[in-house]
């Protein structure tokens, strides 16, 4: 019968465990495509005494419990050595087929992660504490935003999930909510009220210079449509004898300042809006007004835009951020008033709030925004306060009323 061998403290070492002439123990084991791997410690067991100088570990034989449940469960080993920023580029490579502006996103995210160490280390060895001191390092230190940051844990999320099912790893570190772990110091674009909206459209309609952009401005505040939606029309788009706006493609515009069309944001963001009066009024004097350029610009097959700017090119989302800001400021200086900061956005909330204050049913106003959820919808309802509470209040009350004394139900806005 061999001699069973013994560490420097006359203890029986296992199969596969040795102890070099250092002191270090070693075990050598193999994945499951043969391939000869080792795990090194300077204790055989976590009741062992760490050596002067050197850095704190788990023992031999807590690392080789660790490996052989990974073994059992079909853990690829290997696998979990990859890092963090590998494992990122392999999941954006299996996203084909996403629109530029996403596209664009995740090269963003993979230029911040390419400049943080954090990016280097093996996904196996990331923990939740690791993964959440990584986004709290790039909103206290490095002072990203919290939309930013959003951008880059949406990435890294789907791609450790991935890394799960692969069998990479065992947990997903970024599973957790992030404004749990986070400040949310993102500005939260509100709607404006119905008398700053009337201040500013009776301001911008009067105004010498603004005026030319007061049916734009007030088709905005009118129809709920994304601001990529609306600078994406076109003279087909319009059916002036029913009344309607066909929406199935928006125009974006490249960081290179290359512009392109591409699909609505969502499926249910392609939609036929109907033309309220006022509405049909901007837009027959907008095309009233349309002066064709000699050439009409062509964007992927698309001609006839509506807004042109002054080298006669459809004009993009930022031309009407500019206006906007600009007319807000100008309102500001001459009347001493704070008007809030007004975006197409801005416009798109205040259409989507003023529909629900009067009472608008949320299927159809979901139909309108073009929203995919019905939850994005009702989230304007977060928006109502007291007075909305007390409007609401006293219009059921008028409508039992009227039940109780057998007359006709008047709807109330």
């Amino acid at each position: 019968m061999s001699e069973k061998r013994r560490d420097n403290r006359n203890r029986i070492l296992r199969n596969g465990e040795s102890q070099n002439a250092d002191g270090r123990y070693v075990y050598k084991y193999y994945d499951i495509l043969h391939k000869p791997h080792f795990l090194y410690s300077w204790r055989l067991e976590p009741t062992d005494k760490l050596p002067a100088g050197k850095r704190k570990d788990l023992s031999l034989r807590e690392k080789i419990r660790q490996v052989q449940k990974d073994l059992i469960d079909g853990i690829d080993i290997q696998g979990g050595d990859m890092t963090v920023l590998e494992l990122v580029k392999k999941y954006i490579a299996t996203k084909t087929g996403v629109k530029s502006t996403t596209e664009a996103g995740y090269k963003t995210v993979v230029n911040i992660l390419e400049k943080e160490a954090f990016a280097s280390q093996p996904i196996k060895k990331i923990r939740h504490s690791d993964a959440k001191l990584f986004l709290i390092k790039l909103q206290k230190e490095d002072k990203r935003s919290y939309s930013s940051i959003h951008s880059i844990r949406g990435v890294l999320r789907p791609a450790f999930a991935m890394a799960v099912e692969d069998d990479y790893i065992r947990k997903n570190p970024f599973d957790f909510e992030l404004a749990k772990v986070i400040v949310n110091d993102s500005v939260t674009r509100e709607a404006i009220t119905r008398d700053q909206q009337r201040k500013f459209l009776t301001f911008v309609k009067g105004d010498t210079h603004y005026s030319k952009y007061y049916d734009g401005m007030y088709i905005l505040f009118n129809t709920g449509m994304r601001i990529s939606e609306f600078v994406g029309l076109t003279v087909n788009d319009l059916d002036m004898k029913n009344k309607t706006i066909h929406i199935d493609h928006q125009l974006q515009r490249r960081g290179d300042g290359t512009k392109y069309i591409e699909s609505t944001k969502t499926n249910a963001g392609t939609r036929v809006l109907p033309m309220e009066d006022d509405v049909y009024a901007c837009f027959q004097r907008i095309l009233e007004n349309r002066k064709a350029p000699v050439e009409e610009p062509v964007i992927d097959g698309y001609s006839g835009f509506l807004f042109l700017d002054k080298e006669k090119l459809p004009m993009v989302a930022m031309h009407w951020e500019h206006y906007f800001d600009h007319a807000v400021k100008k309102y500001n200086r001459i009347y001493k008033e704070e008007l809030p900061k007004i975006t197409p956005h801005v416009c798109r909330h205040t259409y989507c709030s003023n529909r629900a204050k009067s009472g608008m049913n949320p299927k159809t106003l979901q139909y309108l925004m073009g929203h995919s959820e019905i939850s994005v919808t009702m989230d304007t309802y977060t928006h109502l306060g007291l007075q909305d509470a007390w409007e609401e209040l006293q219009r059921l009350q008028l409508q039992f009323s009227q039940k109780e004394l057998g007359l006709k139900v008047v709807k109330t806005a």
